[in-house]
């Protein structure tokens, strides 16, 4: 899948070749710093990307290509087979309504017969279920903690059913307790529903607890994928390596980051696009796009990993970078 925005400077390209699959009731975390694209992936398998935006290549659901077929299909799929979870609840719920009129809104919006008091029973079970009890149910959204708000967003993004469901950050700004609590929740929807999920985050702790498999996205590209434990015990790919080394854990002594920032998307860098911040850089690095490989259980975008008959000569050589330096004017 491709994605990307037209701009006066020429096309950002925010997801540039992704690959990925998903069984059901698995949960599939997709991390990377901001700016690399994970939202525009989460939204552009829904059909869900702002004007402007343009998207090619197949999302086979159900054996269908989403791509290919017609808004009306694609909004008729959307809440009881395609789910989303915002990462704001404030942004997305009504303040002059009631949460019983969001639930009203969504349920009749796929099953318009549905009737008003097979409507509150269906709200309140799937609220009850997120830890809310039925005697908030005519309450307004800012009666509700943020930590409420965002179960309500959970709630009415699972009262249809979804088969998948891409959650996009939903911990965002929670507290701990909380966030362990919302966890707790998915784990039961996969459990009990056979949901898969889409984890949008930057938390590779929720990821290593929540997940089964990890994609590691950069610059538009999905780096390395791989199941959980390998991923975090054998990372294959620099970026994964410094990611997890920024980490912090109990047994920290000090704070570790990447330098740099993710580069342009409108104009990225030749051949890897990590490359001008990676420490294990070699030539074929800034010269040649690298290509998609397998390592044990994991796959991943590198040249440490070859293929070395795509290596130019002396391609293995550490990538030497100019480094500027700026004259005291004093």
């Amino acid at each position: 899948m491709r994605v990307w925005y037209g701009t006066e400077h020429g096309p950002a390209r925010a997801v540039d070749g992704v690959t990925f699959d998903l069984r059901p009731g698995e949960v599939l975390g997709l991390v990377g710093e901001s700016g690399c694209g994970k939202s525009t992936l989460g939204r552009g398998v829904l059909g869900l990307l702002p004007r402007g935006a343009q998207l090619d290549g197949e999302v086979n659901y159900g054996g269908r290509n989403l791509v290919e077929a017609s808004q009306r299909e694609i909004q008729r799929l959307r809440g009881p087979e395609l789910g989303l979870i915002f990462q704001e609840p404030l942004t997305r719920l009504n303040p002059l309504l009631r949460i019983s009129d969001h639930f009203e809104e969504t349920l009749r919006s796929h099953e318009p017969d549905l009737p008003k008091d097979e409507i509150k029973r269906r709200s309140i079970e799937v609220l009850r279920a997120m830890g809310i009890p039925p005697t908030r149910y005519r309450a307004y959204p800012h009666e509700f903690s943020g930590g409420m708000r965002q179960r309500i967003m959970i709630a009415m993004a699972l009262v249809l059913r979804p088969s998948f469901v891409v959650a996009d950050e939903p911990t965002t700004a929670l507290d701990v307790l909380v966030e362990a609590q919302i966890i707790g929740i998915l784990a039961d929807l996969r459990r009990n529903f056979d949901t898969s999920l889409l984890f949008i985050t930057h938390n590779l702790g929720i990821v290593a607890e929540a997940c089964d498999r990890v994609a590691v996205m950069y610059a538009g590209r999905i780096v390395e994928q791989g199941p959980v434990t390998d991923v975090f015990a054998r990372p294959q790919h620099p970026y994964t390596q410094e990611l997890l080394r920024s980490t912090i854990s109990l047994s920290t002594t000090g704070l570790h980051y990447i330098p740099g920032a993710p580069p342009d998307l409108i104009d990225p860098p030749s051949g890897c696009r990590f490359h001008p911040r990676c420490p294990q850089a070699m030539r074929v690095c800034a010269e040649k796009f690298p290509e998609r490989m397998t390592v044990g259980p994991q796959t991943v975008e590198c040249w440490l990993h070859g293929p070395d008959e795509l290596v130019p000569e002396n391609g293995h050589e550490p990538l030497v970078r100019e480094e500027i330096t700026v004259a005291d004017e004093a």
